[in-house]
């Protein structure tokens, strides 16, 4: 592909402007080539090699990930993603839209010059815009984590105009560009500040200075230890059990017979349990988020030790809405979300393959499968009629769309299931796809939503697949889905309102 502009060619015309500033940007340059960097000599030239590829950026979020902490994880995440964007965006737009050559390497003495000189055009420069993306990504999410990467970032940034490889203007540029991008992304999937926590009602709820009374169930399966010895130090009276995830029913239930508060550390099914059996108690719940994804925590907006540590002292709690589904003599609860349909199917297959293969590949297995078997999608009747369905989803609450996808939820009390259906028919994957872009109350060939109090479906083949927060049962004949409104008091600290 041949370039669209030379920033090197005098263009005809009057450019005194583009002229002065060039100019500008070769003294810049010439100055930095010619001064003297105390140790920079030894490290700038290793760092700049050490950023090719991105790959001391994703050194970086395997570090950051590695430290266990949720926030650190998603900064981690959200770096990786912005820099993606702004290596993606480089290498098919910006240089192939300005054919500016590299910098002439007289004035650079040769202790700093790179041993393989880039054969690329020079501006923007793709070094500097994914060290902005990562650095402006991990801030975004974390300001601590981004103080500690941006120093950094910035030698990166630097280091191309000292190892000559770069005009200044080539590193301001893609600084601008990677900035940019992180802001982008932040766009479509919202950090956790830019959104708004769960508002009232406040609930009232014991106040435990040093957490006696409060036992806690960490499930050691989601890898929670140590998040639960933390809690322990902030809260030195609180008893804390660990137990396989086979037993954190019955250690659930032992707990709630005995302790004034019921706490428990865990993904979303743990935390599904822990909700009935507080439920039946009548006990108020302490979350601890110790999964994956920590969908309910999220949104109920506790992030860590130091929320829960502090709502516990203080008493501050909220009541949340809890969902419910009954099929026959089948019951259960949800706090997050409950489906019918290819989502179960999705879940089911990728457990089969996760111990083969991973978590993630596993999932891409599934959806493969799933999406490309023959079978016919649910048939579901309701509203006076049967319906071919290949997915219904309702969750606990109104999911509003602060990005691409349906992904938050601002009140987890508003007494509304949010159901959302995706009709019948050829190429399940088209649809499905049409169903996640798609407006939380658009109506379409494909999607459609409503939100609803109750609901009750008719008619459902026995052995049909139901997923509630992760987990997954069997269902046969009618399904009805409810709420239960205000029906769970859980702590979480109130100033962050």
């Amino acid at each position: 592909m041949t370039a669209d502009i030379d920033l090197t060619v005098p263009l005809p015309g009057r450019h005194a402007l583009r002229k002065n500033l060039l100019n500008l940007d070769f003294r810049l340059f010439e100055t930095a080539a010619t001064r003297h960097w105390p140790g920079a000599e030894r490290v700038l030239p290793r760092l700049s090699r050490s950023a090719n590829h991105g790959v001391l950026w994703m050194a970086t979020a395997a570090a950051l990930a590695a430290t266990g902490s949720p926030r650190a994880r998603r900064a981690a995440v959200r770096g990786l993603a912005s820099l993606a964007v702004a290596s993606a965006t480089i290498n098919t737009v910006g240089k192939r839209s300005v054919r500016r050559p590299r910098p002439v390497l007289d004035p650079v003495p040769l202790v700093r010059q790179l041993k393989r000189q880039p054969i690329t055009t020079s501006f923007p420069s793709g070094h500097a815009a994914s060290a902005a993306a990562f650095a402006t990504g991990v801030a975004l999410e974390s300001r601590g984590l981004g103080a500690v990467v941006a120093p950094v970032a910035f030698s990166v940034a630097m280091s191309r105009v000292y190892t000559g490889v770069h005009f200044p203007s080539d590193v301001l540029a893609g600084a601008v560009l990677g900035a940019g991008a992180a802001f982008a992304v932040r766009g479509l999937v919202p950090t956790r500040d830019r959104s708004t926590p769960p508002g009232p009602p406040h609930a009232t709820a014991p106040a435990l200075p040093d957490g006696e009374g409060l036992i806690l169930v960490a499930n050691t399966a989601a890898a929670t230890a140590d998040r639960a010895r933390a809690l322990g130090d902030v809260l030195p009276l609180a008893e804390i059990v660990e137990c396989a995830p086979q037993d954190v029913r019955d250690e659930l239930e032992k707990a709630a017979a005995r302790c004034q508060v019921l706490g428990v550390c865990g993904g979303d099914g743990t935390v599904n349990t822990a909700a009935e059996v507080a439920l039946r108690h009548g006990k108020p719940l302490v979350v601890l988020p110790g999964g994956t994804l920590n969908h309910f925590a999220l949104d109920l907006g506790v992030a860590d030790v130091r929320d829960v540590g502090r709502a516990v002292r203080q008493g501050e709690a909220v009541r949340v809405d809890v969902g419910r589904f009954r099929s026959g003599e089948q019951e259960g609860v949800f706090l997050n979300t409950c489906s019918l349909g290819v989502y179960p199917e999705l879940v089911r297959e990728r457990e089969r393959w996760s111990d083969r293969i991973g978590g993630w590949p596993a999932g891409v297995v599934a959806a493969a499968r799933v999406l490309r078997t023959d079978s016919h999608p649910l048939e579901a009747r309701f509203r006076g009629g049967t319906h071919p369905l290949w997915l219904l989803f309702a969750g606990n609450g109104t999911y509003h769309r602060l990005g691409l996808v349906p992904a938050r939820r601002l009140d987890l009390a508003d007494g509304r299931l949010d159901v959302r259906v995706v009709h019948g028919g050829r190429r399940p994957a088209l649809r499905l796809l049409a169903a996640a872009v798609a407006g939380p109350l658009t109506r379409s060939p494909a999607h459609a939503g409503v939100r609803v109090h109750r609901l009750h479906v008719d008619d459902v083949t026995p052995g049909t697949l139901l997923a509630y927060d992760g987990e997954v049962t069997e269902v046969t004949g009618g399904v009805t889905l409810e709420k239960l409104p205000e029906a769970l008091t859980v702590y979480r600290p109130l100033g962050r309102n």
